[in-house]
Order: C-alpha cells, then sequence, then structure tokens
C-alpha cells in the first residue's frame, strides 16, 4: 500500500484514515474492538478521533471514543504500529473552545490517561480560538513536543487567513507549525477547501486530513430522496440540503463511475479525494464490520483521469 507523509514529519500514513467519532456512540464498546481489529488486520493504521468525542450522545461526557481506542491497543499491545491523532479545544463543559496554554496543558493528560499512552502522533487544534495568540497556543504544544507528549501538531477548521497567521507565528518566533490541516472536503463541499486553504496546504507542504468525507454519508447514495433522509438522525440534520439537481448529479457521476470500475459510490467518493495531489488522507468511519471493507478497497481503486474529469465536472463549483 502507497504511504504518505505527514506534513513535513517522519511519520507516514495509509491514504485512509479512520474516523473514531463511532466509537462508544454508534459502535459500542465490542463493534468498536472488532472495527478496529479488521482495520489492522488490513494493514491500516491511522485513527482519528478527538476528547469531544461522544459528548453529544445522551449521558456521556466526552472521552467516549478516546477510551475505547485506550483499551483495545491496551489488551492488543499495538500502540507503537499505530499512528493515533486526537484533539483538544472543543467545548468540553466550559462553554465555549478553548486553547489557552493551561487548558491544553490539561487536556493533554486526560487524552493521555483515555488511550492509555504516553505520546499522542498527532495532535490538533478542532477549533480556532482568536481569544487566545497563536504564541501562547505553539507554545504550549513545544512545550508538549518537547516533553515527548506529542510528536506534531495540526489544525482542523482554521480560515485561510487564520492559518496563514498561525504559519507566519510559527516562523517568526520559532516556534513548532501546524503540519496538517483537517477540513470539510468532499464531491458536494469542495469551495471552501480548494478556494483558500488548498494554496496555502500546498504551498506550505501540510499534510491534509479531510472530514465528512462522504457528506455526512450522502455521497453513500443511500440518501436519494427526502424519504431515504428521514430515516436517520444524521439524514435530517446533514443530508436533506444535497438533494437538489447538483447533489443528484454527483451521485449519477459516482454511479457511472462506480459502474464502470465494478466499485462502489463510497469507493469511488473516497477514491477522488485521495487523488487529489494535496490531500494525505480523508477520514471515513463505520459503524458495522460488514461496512469495514467497502471503506477500505477504496485505497486500492485507481480512478482514471476521465474518472475524475466526469466527477469534477459534476461537481464543479464557480468562485
Amino acid at each position: 500500500m502507497e504511504l504518505r507523509r505527514l506534513g513535513r514529519s517522519d511519520i507516514l500514513v495509509p491514504p485512509l484514515c479512520f474516523g473514531g467519532n463511532v466509537f462508544g456512540w454508534t459502535a459500542d464498546e465490542a463493534v468498536s474492538f472488532r472495527l478496529l481489529d479488521g482495520l489492522v488486520e488490513a494493514g491500516f493504521n491511522f485513527i482519528d478521533t478527538a476528547d469531544v468525542y461522544s459528548r453529544w450522545a445522551p449521558g456521556h461526557e466526552g472521552g467516549e471514543s478516546e477510551a475505547i481506542i485506550g483499551k483495545w491497543m491496551k489488551e492488543r499491545g499495538n500502540r507503537s504500529k499505530l499512528v493515533i491523532a486526537t484533539k483538544v479545544g472543543s467545548d468540553m463543559g466550559l462553554g465555549k473552545v478553548c486553547l489557552k496554554p493551561d487548558y491544553i496543558r490539561t487536556a493533554v493528560e486526560a487524552s493521555l490517561k483515555r488511550l492509555q499512552t504516553d505520546y499522542i502522533d498527532l495532535y490538533q487544534s478542532h477549533w480556532d480560538d482568536p481569544e487566545t495568540p497563536f504564541e501562547d497556543v505553539l507554545g504550549a504544544y513545544e512545550e508538549l513536543i518537547k516533553a515527548g507528549k506529542v510528536r506534531l501538531i495540526g489544525a482542523s477548521n482554521l480560515s485561510a487567513s487564520r492559518l496563514f497567521e498561525a504559519l507566519a507565528v510559527a516562523t517568526r518566533e520559532k516556534l513548532p507549525r501546524y503540519e496538517t490541516l483537517q477540513p470539510e472536503y468532499n464531491l458536494c463541499e469542495r469551495a471552501g477547501y480548494e478556494a483558500e486553504l488548498e494554496p496555502i496546504c500546498s504551498g506550505n507542504g501540510l499534510g491534509v486530513i479531510t472530514y465528512f468525507s462522504l457528506a455526512a454519508g450522502f455521497l453513500t447514495g443511500k440518501y436519494r430522496k427526502s424519504a431515504d433522509a428521514q430515516k436517520s438522525v444524521r439524514g435530517r440534520a446533514t443530508v436533506d440540503k444535497y438533494l437538489n439537481p447538483k447533489g443528484l448529479g454527483i451521485l449519477a457521476a459516482l454511479d457511472e463511475v462506480a459502474a464502470a470500475r465494478g466499485a462502489t459510490p463510497t469507493q469511488v467518493a473516497l477514491a477522488w479525494i485521495m487523488a487529489r495531489p494535496s490531500v494525505t488522507a480523508p477520514i471515513a468511519s463505520a459503524s458495522k464490520v460488514e461496512q469495514l471493507g467497502e471503506l477500505l478497497a477504496s485505497a486500492s481503486l485507481q480512478l482514471t483521469g476521465g474518472d475524475i474529469a466526469r466527477l469534477d465536472q459534476a461537481s464543479a463549483w464557480k468562485a
């Protein structure tokens, strides 16, 4: 399998990252363990989670996903073979996002405890905290890197101007820089990344790990009319907005390419992202073991130039 470098680091990852948001939420501990076992058995080792997963679920406090991953790694004894990415900064009870140095120091210890490890491969700022100067944020991360608790830092949900500022501060102050960015990016949502973020990432050698890579499930093809979207909470909340001529046109293009390649719309949608030169790996998750194989097979699907052009045309956006 082709391995890709995370930013300018020496960390190599497969072209698909497994999303840990499902662990302890739509996948209980037993199913989560089976998903993780299947992931590793297939040769994949890149897992993304966050301290806030899954605080939104009734009765949850956050940290459920990290705790399951930690318990699994402890039982399997495989920590050194994995690349674990987690995040800090989401509202974990303060009523706001927070990247103040003292908060980061406390939050990383909580994540390390839940993950049952002494280091995190990729530690990411989940949301921007405009109230805290980048000098302070990156300074706190520098401490963690020097202490061996974090190998690499990244950011998620940063605007282009704020990403540019963060990189400039890191250079000026000789602080660790964000080596990765985690933006929303898929066939339905291209403009937000391609217009301004992509040039900055490409020009500065940042790794890019995309979330909502399947547009909350819409690009799997299982939601084709409003009645389909009503069958799931996620569908009602997110997918309805794609049930329009453009969205249906994207599904038609996915169907066409999938039929020609003997693949599924899911695999084609992910392979399209993987083929983007600026992208390191899309994030995708599964709540059922039987869904896992389909996701992982996308990493070996090679789209032709014609396939990509067809998908680009169907999903084209205007500045």
